[in-house]
């Protein structure tokens, strides 16, 4: 699952991006308001987490951007705290949550996962896909007979993919955006490895391959 972050902290970026990642996200960070603006129009991302106060502007003036040009990714912001102003006007700028510093990264985490739901329109923290379960918070993969299997980062975030959209067809391009950042640069066979080891888990027709569009998760196996 794919994120950016919006915080020119370099500090606090460098660790909130370590700990979102083992959270199972994939995490590209920018400083700026102006690269903000354009990575979240060009870019395929699942979430946001933006600061107000950034170098070369405003970031509640990033955000009334996305949303003037129908960008309508989730989007949690960053606030001083005591600054109820701000959590104010970034929630009627479009802000789907905020969240006051100094706070705890669970915190953070939990907070985004819930506005990836809503977004998504689940309740739980278990994406339930024909006969398998994928456990959000502890990033395992429950089976049909009641057994469960803790995935690594890469897997869940593939599973995830899948899962969370069944019979949708994913390039391996679109799948590569939500497993890897804009500094990665893996070889596109990397998704035929990971496709591979699932497919031990849930089965070779579970995960689908359509010949020269991609892969989908098939739900009625």
């Amino acid at each position: 699952m794919r994120l950016l972050l919006v915080e020119d902290d370099r500090l606090l970026a460098d660790g909130l991006a370590r700990q979102l990642e083992k959270a199972g996200f994939s995490v590209d960070t920018t400083a700026m308001a102006r690269e903000a603006v354009v990575l979240g129009e060009q870019e395929d991302y699942r979430a946001v987490v933006l600061d107000l106060g950034l170098p070369d502007g405003s970031g509640l003036d990033v955000l009334r951007q996305w949303r003037a040009n129908q960008i309508n990714l989730p989007v949690l912001i960053l606030t001083a705290r005591g600054g109820w102003q701000d959590r104010v006007n970034g929630l009627k700028a479009g802000a789907d949550d905020y969240l006051a510093k100094p706070f705890q990264t669970e915190e953070l985490i939990a907070r985004l996962n819930a506005i990836v739901r809503r977004s998504e329109g689940r309740v739980h923290s278990v994406v339930k896909a024909g006969r398998f379960e994928l456990d959000e918070n502890r990033q395992s993969l429950k089976l049909a007979d009641g057994t469960e299997h803790t995935l690594t980062g890469t897997e869940f975030r593939l599973l995830r993919c899948l899962m969370s959209r069944p019979r949708h067809v994913f390039s391996k391009e679109q799948l590569m955006e939500q497993l890897y950042n804009l500094n990665d640069s893996p070889s596109e066979n990397v998704i035929e490895a990971y496709i591979r080891r699932l497919r031990k888990l849930v089965g070779p027709d579970t995960i689908a391959t359509r010949r020269g569009q991609g892969y989908l998760f098939n739900d009625t196996v």
